[in-house]
C-alpha cells in the first residue's frame, strides 16, 4: 500500500535546522487562518526526496490541528539557479487558482533569508497516500492499473495547461529546450566535479557529445513544448486517501516552459532503471525485470497519455529523450553527491551512494543508445495510425462513423498488425529477394492460423454473399459447420475501416485471407458459383488450405476492354478445351495456387458481351504452361507473383462454367464492385503508412544544417496530403456505403471516382515520402518503394484511370441532359 503523507516525516536533520520562532511569527502574519496562540507548534521533516528540504509543521491547540508543509532552499552555497523556491511558488499559485491541475493551494513566499536562513514558501497539507515504490507491492493489480492510468492523466493535466493564459508565458522559453538543459545539466555536472570535488566520468563527455547532435526538430520548433515539471515521477504525486486519483503534484522545482516529451520520458524512467537511495548500485527496471501483475506496461503507459492529449506516437525519438532523462538524472545525482561530502544534503546519509549511481547512469544511459529497437514503431493496440479517432464517436451520430462492433474488430487487427505483421516484414521480404522466393515462410502460415483464432479471418464477405453461400452448402450431404468461415457480416462500409489497416503492409492481406486476388475469386463463386463449385473451390479457398488466380489480361489485345480478348473456350462433349495465352495472372506463381478464373470466348459470333464466359481451371490440368514471372517496377512479389501462362487445348469438365456461357461480362461488371474497392480502402493505408514514415524521417534527418521538418515547403506539402487523403477517404466509404445501399450498376459513379482518386493520392504522399527519405526512399531498406510500385501499378490493373473518367464524365452529361 501508498504511503500516508503525515507519516513520511522524521526529526529535523542537524544541518537543516533553522529558527522555529521567527518561523511562527512570519506564518501568523502571512498565512490566512494560522493559529497565533497555539499550544502546540512541532516540525518535522519529510524524508523522501533528495533536493528542496521539505517540512511538516503542525498548530494547534488541543485535537484541534492544523497542518501546513514548508518548502525551503537547502542550506549553504548553492549551484547557480538550482533550487528556486521562488519558481516552484509562482506556478503553483498560478495553477491552482486558474486550472483544475491537482497541486497543493500556496499560502505565501518569503524570499527574506534573514528569517530561517533561506527564501521558503508554505502550502497546504495534502492528506493522502505517496507510492514510493513504482512496483507498487501489496496493491492488488487492479488498483494498480488504476494508478497508472491515473498518473498518465495527472501528466496530461499538467500538460494540457495554457501558460498564456494563467500568467505564466513568461515562465520560460518554449523552443530549443533540450539544447538549453544538456548545456545547463553540464555545466552544473562541471560544476559539482571541479577541483576538490568528485572525479570526473569520461563517458559523460560522451553521452553530452551524442546528445548535442540527436536533439529531435521538434525540440527547437516549439511543437512540443508547454508547461513542464521536469520531475514528474510516481513517488512525487499525492493519491485520495481511498480513491486511486491525484489530488495533488508535489516537487516543482525544476519546472519551466519547454519540450514536455522530456516530463513523459522521465516518468518512465523506472521501466528502464531502478535508483533507490539505500541502494549501493542502480539496478534493471520493470522492463527487464518483468511487470507485477496489472502494471501498465511502458508503450500501455504512453498510449494512455498520448490518447489523454492526442499526441502522436513517440517512437521516433524516444531514445533520445529516453537517454537525455537517464543524462540528467546523473548531473543531479552528482549534484547529491557533491552536497552529501559537503554535509548538507536534504537526504542525509542516504546520499552517500549517489556518486556511484551517476556514473552507472551514465553507463545505461549509453547503453540504451547502442540498443536498436527502444519502444515498438506503433501503439501497442489502438490509434496506430493518425486516421480519424473512432473511439471517441462510438456513442456520437454520423454517415461514417463506425459501430463497436467494428471498433473492437478495428481495435484487435491494429493489435495483431502491431504484435506479429510489422516485425515480420524483414523476414518475408528476405526469403522473397532469395532463391527461394517461390516458396511460403513457415511463418506466414502460423499467422493465418493466429489470425483465424483470432477471429480476424475472412472480414471482407460481404453479409448477402454469405447468406446465399450458406444456403447452397445446406443441399450438400456433408452437414459441417463452414459458419467459422463466413467472417462477421460485415457491410462493405464496416469492412472499409478493417481493409484499411491491412493495406499498411504489403504482406498483411493474405494473412487475414483478404488478399487480392483470392477476395475477388472467393466473390465471385460467392455469388455466381453453384453448390458443386462452392464445395469444391469455394470451401478450400475459404479455409486458406488454397490459394487461387484470375486470367483475364491477354499480351496481343488491350484488355481494359474485356470485348477484346481472344482466348477461346471450345465445348467438346462433357468439356470445354481452352487455348490462348494469359499474361498478368496475378497469384498464378504461389505454390498454393490450385484454381484459376479464367475469362475467354465461348461464342465469337454472339452479340458483342455475350461471347465471354468465365471458367473454373485446375491449376494442374495437362496443357497449362507457366511460361514466366513478370515484375513490376522490379518487384516479382514473390511468392505470390504475376505469371504469363499459355493454355495449349486444356481440358475442362463442363460444371465448372460460371453461371453458363456468355455470362463472363456480367459476372466481370459484378466483381468489379467490392473486390475492386478494397484496393482503394488499401490504398488509404498505403497513404497512411507513407504519411507516418516521411514525417518520422522529417523530424530526425538534416538537411543545409536544419531538420527537413523545419523547412517550410515541406510543412506545407504535408498539410496539403494529409487533406487529399482525407478527402480520399470519405470518398472511398462514401463508395463503399453506396454498395451497401444501391447495389454495384447504380453505385458505378462513385465507385470510379474512388478507383481514380485513391491510387492518384496515395503515389502523391509515397512520391513525397521517398523524396525525404532520398536514397533511402528507393531501395528495399523501406517499404516506400514496394508500396508505390503497388500504388502505381493500380492506376492499370484496377481498370485505367480513362476508362473511369469516362464512366464519370458519361454520367455527368446524362444528368445534365435530364435537368
Amino acid at each position: 500500500m501508498g504511503s500516508s503523507t503525515g507519516d513520511l516525516v522524521t526529526r529535523v536533520q542537524s544541518a537543516h535546522l533553522f529558527d522555529h520562532d521567527a518561523l511562527f511569527r512570519y506564518a501568523a502574519d502571512n498565512v490566512s487562518g494560522f493559529p497565533t496562540n497555539p499550544s502546540q507548534f512541532t516540525i518535522s521533516q519529510f524524508g523522501h526526496g533528495q533536493s528542496n528540504p521539505t517540512f511538516l509543521i503542525a498548530v494547534g491547540s488541543g485535537s484541534s490541528t492544523k497542518r501546513y508543509v514548508l518548502r525551503k532552499k537547502p542550506p549553504g552555497k548553492l549551484l547557480q539557479s538550482a533550487h528556486a523556491v521562488e519558481r516552484e511558488f509562482q506556478v503553483l499559485k498560478a495553477l491552482g487558482e486558474n486550472t483544475q491541475v491537482p497541486v497543493p493551494k500556496v499560502f505565501c513566499l518569503c524570499t527574506d533569508p534573514s528569517v530561517i536562513g533561506t527564501a521558503f514558501y508554505i502550502m497546504e497539507f495534502m492528506e493522502g497516500r505517496i507510492f514510493i515504490d513504482p512496483k507498487l507491492p501489496n496493491v492488488a493489480p487492479g488498483r494498480r492499473n488504476a494508478i497508472y492510468r491515473a498518473t498518465a492523466k495527472a501528466l496530461a493535466s499538467l500538460h494540457s495547461a495554457d501558460v498564456d493564459a494563467i500568467g505564466l508565458d513568461k515562465y520560460g522559453r518554449r523552443a530549443n529546450y533540450c539544447q538549453r538543459q544538456i548545456d545547463r545539466w553540464f555545466k552544473q555536472y562541471l560544476a559539482s566535479t571541479s577541483e576538490g570535488k568528485p572525479e570526473r566520468n569520461p563517458k559523460m563527455f560522451e553521452l553530452v557529445d551524442w546528445l548535442r547532435k540527436s536533439i529531435p526538430a521538434e525540440d527547437s520548433t516549439g511543437a512540443t513544448s508547454g508547461l513542464v515539471h521536469g520531475d514528474f515521477r510516481i513517488d512525487n504525486l499525492v493519491f485520495h486517501p481511498s480513491e486511486d486519483r491525484v489530488i495533488g503534484i508535489l516537487d516543482w522545482e525544476l519546472s519551466t516552459l519547454g519540450n514536455q516529451m522530456c516530463d513523459v520520458a522521465y516518468s518512465c524512467m523506472h521501466y528502464i532503471v531502478n535508483v533507490q537511495l539505500d541502494k549501493e548500485h542502480v539496478s534493471e527496471g520493470l522492463e527487464t525485470i518483468g511487470l507485477p501483475e496489472g502494471i501498465l506496461s511502458m508503450p500501455e503507459f504512453l498510449l494512455e497519455y498520448c490518447s489523454a492529449l492526442g499526441k502522436p506516437w513517440p517512437a521516433a525519438n524516444w531514445k533520445f529523450y529516453v537517454a537525455f532523462s537517464l543524462f540528467r538524472a546523473a548531473s543531479i545525482y552528482t549534484g547529491v553527491y557533491n552536497r552529501w561530502l559537503m554535509g548538507n544534503a536534504s537526504a542525509g546519509e542516504r546520499a552517500r551512494n549517489t556518486g556511484v549511481q551517476a556514473n552507472e547512469l551514465v553507463e545505461c544511459a549509453l547503453g540504451y543508445i547502442a540498443r536498436e529497437n527502444v519502444l515498438p514503431a506503433h501503439p501497442p493496440s489502438v490509434k496506430r495510425d493518425v486516421s480519424p479517432s473512432y473511439e471517441s464517436l462510438v456513442d456520437a451520430s454520423g454517415r461514417f462513423v463506425p459501430n463497436r462492433k467494428v471498433l473492437e474488430l478495428r481495435q484487435r487487427l491494429i493489435k495483431f498488425m502491431e504484435t506479429h505483421i510489422y516485425p515480420m516484414e524483414k523476414e518475408f521480404s528476405k526469403l522473397a529477394q532469395s532463391d527461394k522466393r517461390w516458396t511460403v515462410h513457415p511463418e506466414e502460415e502460423r499467422l493465418k492460423e493466429e489470425a483465424k483464432r483470432q477471429g480476424l479471418w475472412n472480414l471482407f464477405i460481404p453479409v448477402d454473399s454469405a447468406a446465399r453461400a450458406r444456403r447452397e452448402l445446406a443441399a450438400i450431404d456433408n452437414k459441417q459447420s463452414f459458419d467459422q468461415l463466413f467472417g462477421e457480416g460485415l457491410t462493405n462500409l464496416e469492412y472499409g475501416y478493417l481493409c484499411e489497416i491491412m493495406g499498411r503492409s504489403v504482406w498483411a492481406p493474405q494473412v487475414f485471407n483478404c488478399g487480392a486476388p483470392d477476395t475477388g475469386n472467393m466473390e465471385v463463386i460467392l455469388r455466381y458459383g453453384n453448390k458443386e463449385q462452392i464445395s469444391e473451390w469455394l470451401i478450400p479457398l475459404l479455409e486458406g488450405k488454397i490459394r487461387s488466380g484470375f486470367a483475364m489480361t491477354e499480351p496481343q489485345v488491350a484488355s481494359s476492354d474485356a470485348t477484346n480478348i481472344e482466348c477461346s473456350i471450345t465445348r467438346q462433349g462433357d468439356s470445354y478445351v481452352i487455348n490462348g495465352t494469359k499474361w498478368w495472372t496475378s497469384g498464378a506463381m504461389d505454390p498454393r495456387c490450385r484454381v484459376l478464373i479464367l475469362m475467354g470466348k465461348t461464342d465469337f459470333n454472339a452479340p458483342k458481351h455475350k461471347q465471354q464466359s468465365m471458367i473454373l481451371v485446375d491449376m494442374r490440368t495437362p496443357g497449362i504452361n507457366v511460361k514466366r514471372p513478370l515484375t513490376v517496377f522490379g518487384f516479382d512479389d514473390a511468392p505470390h507473383g504475376h505469371a504469363e501462362i499459355s493454355f495449349e487445348n486444356v481440358i475442362v469438365p463442363a460444371k465448372n462454367i460460371l453461371l453458363g456461357e456468355g455470362r463472363g461480362f456480367e459476372i466481370a461488371q459484378g466483381r468489379l464492385g467490392p473486390g475492386r474497392l478494397h484496393h482503394c480502402m488499401r490504398l488509404i493505408g498505403a497513404a497512411e503508412r507513407g504519411m507516418e514514415l516521411m514525417a518520422q524521417r522529417a523530424l530526425s534527418r538534416k538537411t543545409f544544417g536544419m531538420f527537413i521538418a523545419q523547412h517550410g515547403s515541406f510543412v506545407s506539402d504535408l498539410a496539403k496530403l494529409r487533406v487529399e487523403l482525407e478527402g480520399t477517404r470519405l470518398l472511398v466509404l462514401e463508395a463503399a456505403d453506396h454498395l451497401d445501399k444501391f447495389g454495384n450498376k447504380k453505385a458505378r459513379g462513385i465507385l470510379a471516382m474512388a478507383k481514380v482518386a485513391a491510387p492518384n493520392m496515395a503515389l502523391k504522399v509515397l512520391d513525397t515520402a521517398i523524396q525525404v527519405h532520398g536514397a533511402a526512399g528507393v531501395c528495399s531498406d523501406t517499404v516506400l518503394a514496394h508500396l508505390w510500385a503497388t500504388a502505381r501499378t493500380l492506376r492499370i490493373a484496377d481498370g485505367p484511370d480513362e476508362v473511369h473518367l469516362g464512366t464519370i464524365g458519361k454520367l455527368e452529361l446524362q444528368r445534365a441532359s435530364k435537368l
